[in-house]
Parts: C-alpha cells; sequence; structure tokens
C-alpha cells in the first residue's frame, strides 16, 4: 500500500518520466502540493526501496544526485492480483473474473490483455 503523499510523488514523477527529486517537488507544487525537498528525497528513496522506481546517479554542480524514473510494474501487480483471485476464491473467483472481464468492451479487453503482456 502505498500513502497519500507516496501516490502523489509517483504520480508526478510518471508525469515527467524521469526527473531527480528537485524537478519532482516543482511538479508536486504546481499541483498545489507543497512538500520539502528533503521529504520529496525521503519518499523517492523509499520508492526506490519498494521497487516501484529506478534511478540513476547524475553528475551535477556540487556534486551528484539521483534521477529516478517510475518502474514497470504495472503487469507484476496486476498478475500478482489475479494470482491472488484464485488463492482467494478458487475456481468460482476465475469464472466471475471472466464473466466481468466479457463484458468490457474491446477496447478495454485489448487495453487489459497488453498490460498483462498477452498481446
Amino acid at each position: 500500500m502505498l500513502g497519500s503523499l507516496e501516490t502523489e510523488v509517483l504520480l508526478s514523477l510518471r508525469q515527467l518520466k524521469e526527473a531527480p527529486a528537485r524537478d519532482v517537488r516543482r511538479q508536486l507544487e504546481q499541483r498545489g502540493i507543497r512538500v520539502a525537498y528533503t521529504t520529496v528525497a525521503t519518499i523517492l528513496s523509499r520508492l526506490f526501496d519498494k521497487g516501484l522506481v529506478k534511478r540513476r546517479r547524475e553528475t551535477c554542480r556540487g556534486g551528484e544526485r539521483y534521477v529516478y524514473r517510475p518502474a514497470a510494474v504495472e503487469q507484476k501487480y496486476l498478475v500478482n492480483l489475479l494470482r491472488g483471485v484464485v488463492a482467494m476464491f478458487g475456481p468460482a473467483g476465475v469464472v466471475h473474473l471472466n464473466e466481468e472481464i466479457a463484458k468490457l468492451d474491446p477496447s478495454q479487453e485489448q487495453e487489459l490483455r497488453r498490460r498483462l503482456g498477452l498481446d
């Protein structure tokens, strides 16, 4: 589970594609979320520890810094979610899930298949 500020930081990073903590903080501020630079840097470090972002070192004026980018975790998350449905609800859960997927319009089903890496 992510906290609300972690979610906002991750959303900002997704919008930026790749950025150091300073730019993520600026993006948050533009969206009306005022938070200290050190808080953003700490959250990004925690998101890295959770495997939700990747980072690389970059030389900058005054030393080095990390530049962060979102990790491609959506597919892993969805697969684990589906495994959870199977483990928790058994065959009946799988049948129900298939029935719900059948109700999706074709573009939604195609997007789900793409996200799961099935297409």
